[in-house]
C-alpha cells in the first residue's frame, strides 16, 4: 500500500468525492469483506458491493484475498493507498495557471503554484512507479515566528537574496547533459488546526446500486 497516491483521472476523482466511497477508502487501509464493512458502517451490503465496484473499476480498491464461506465466494478488498491527492491534471480544462498573473505577494499566486507543484510531482510519481525508478526530490518544512512585520519583510528579502545567489551559483543551462529542476519557495502564516472530530456519520442516499455481488 502506498502512503499517497496521486489520481489525475477525472472520473476516479469524481469517484472519490461521493461520501459513502471516501468512507471506505478510509476503511480499506486494512483490507475487509464488504459485508464487514457493510457492518461497521451500517449501510445495506447490496450498497456497499455497488460502491466498491465504482471503487475498483477506477483501480481505487484492489482484490486482496478470496475466502470461500460455503457456497459463497468473500471477496477481500483494501485501498490502493492510505490518503489520495487530487491532481490538477484531473480538470485540466480549469487548472490554474500561474504564468498568467505571476505576482510573488499574491496568495492566489501561491496556490496555482502550489496547483501545480502538485500536478508535476504526481506526474513524475506516476512516471517513475511505472519504470520503478527512485525519484529525486527535496523538500523542507517548518515555522518561523516573526515579532513583527517588519522582521517577515527582512526575512522574506534575505531569503529571495539568498536563493537568487544559489541560483547562480548552480545554474548550469549550458552544462551537457544537465538536466532542468524546479523551485519553489513559499511563506504563508500557519493554519491553527481543527481538532479531530472522528469520521462522520454516513447515512443511505439514493441511488441504483444494482445487482447484489459478494465482495
Amino acid at each position: 500500500m502506498l502512503d499517497v497516491a496521486v489520481i489525475e483521472d477525472a472520473g476516479a476523482a469524481e469517484a472519490t468525492l461521493d461520501p459513502i466511497r471516501a468512507q471506505l477508502l478510509a476503511q480499506l487501509r486494512d483490507p475487509a469483506s464488504a459485508a464487514t464493512v457493510a457492518a461497521r458502517m451500517g449501510l445495506p451490503r447490496q450498497k456497499v458491493n455497488y460502491h466498491l465496484r465504482m471503487l475498483e473499476h477506477h483501480g481505487l480498491v484492489v482484490l486482496v484475498d478470496e475466502r470461500r464461506r460455503g457456497n459463497v465466494t468473500e471477496r477481500v478488498m483494501g485501498a490502493t493507498a492510505r490518503s489520495y491527492v487530487i491532481s490538477p491534471a484531473a480538470l485540466p480544462q480549469v487548472a490554474p495557471d500561474p504564468a498568467l498573473e505571476p505576482n510573488r505577494l499574491s496568495a492566489r499566486w501561491m496556490l496555482a503554484l502550489a496547483a501545480r507543484l502538485v500536478r508535476d510531482v504526481g506526474t513524475l510519481i506516476t512516471g517513475a512507479d511505472r519504470a520503478r525508478q527512485r525519484l529525486a526530490t527535496f523538500a523542507m518544512d517548518g515555522e518561523v515566528t516573526f515579532a513583527s512585520a517588519a522582521d517577515r519583510a527582512a526575512f522574506v528579502a534575505e531569503l529571495a537574496a539568498g536563493t537568487a545567489k544559489l541560483v547562480e551559483k548552480y545554474h548550469g543551462d549550458a552544462a551537457p547533459g544537465g538536466r532542468k529542476h524546479r523551485l519553489v519557495v513559499a511563506l504563508h502564516p500557519s493554519v491553527k488546526e481543527a481538532p479531530f472530530q472522528g469520521p462522520a456519520q454516513i447515512t443511505e442516499t439514493a441511488g441504483s446500486p444494482g445487482p447484489s455481488r459478494e465482495s
